[in-house]
């Protein structure tokens, strides 16, 4: 690799950096190839990716940034895991983690604040972006639900007084 495409890697790597809602490193020592690819596609359908990148590149990139703290993660081989979404690449990397003795998290970041592995574990159990807009949802959309029915709630009274009289005169 020559100086260019160094630079340009660190260029990546900072921008990865800077965008990510989340990044996660682990040791991936062992893992063949296909399980790489298998991390690789179930972060990518949580909208995440995987990275390998010299540690020492990865370092350079990480100057300045705000998830510098994962600097001290980056020794031996190393894979970052990230996403915009600020859970979704710990979920799958927890997730993986856990059918996979070879994938070891080591830590992460999330913005300026740092995470040990059981951080990582922590941001994992939250809910999702998605969840969150849905649960949010749900909870504005109650009280209109119980406004209508409080609305119709009187004229629905005022028919059931009414039937129950007319079944009065009738009888």
């Amino acid at each position: 690799m020559d100086r260019a495409q160094k630079e340009q890697l660190v260029e990546e790597l900072g921008q990865i950096f800077e965008a990510s809602g989340v990044v996660v490193v682990a040791h991936y020592e062992g893992m063949t190839v296909a399980q790489m690819q298998d991390l690789r596609a179930q972060m990518r359908e949580a909208g995440g990716s995987v990275r390998v990148a010299k540690n020492r590149l990865a370092k350079i990139a990480l100057d300045g940034k705000p998830c510098a703290s994962i600097a001290d993660y980056l020794t031996g081989m190393t894979v970052l895991a990230f996403s915009e979404d600020p859970v979704a690449a710990a979920k799958v990397a927890d997730k993986y983690a856990k059918g996979n003795d070879k994938f070891v998290i080591l830590g992460g970041a999330m913005g300026d604040t740092a995470l040990d592995p059981a951080g990582v574990k922590a941001v994992a159990q939250m809910p999702s972006r998605e969840e969150l807009i849905a649960s949010i949802v749900s909870c504005i959309g109650a009280p209109a639900a119980n406004i209508a029915g409080a609305i119709g709630a009187p004229a629905s009274n005022i028919a059931g007084i009414l039937s129950t009289l007319e079944e009065r005169e009738a009888a």
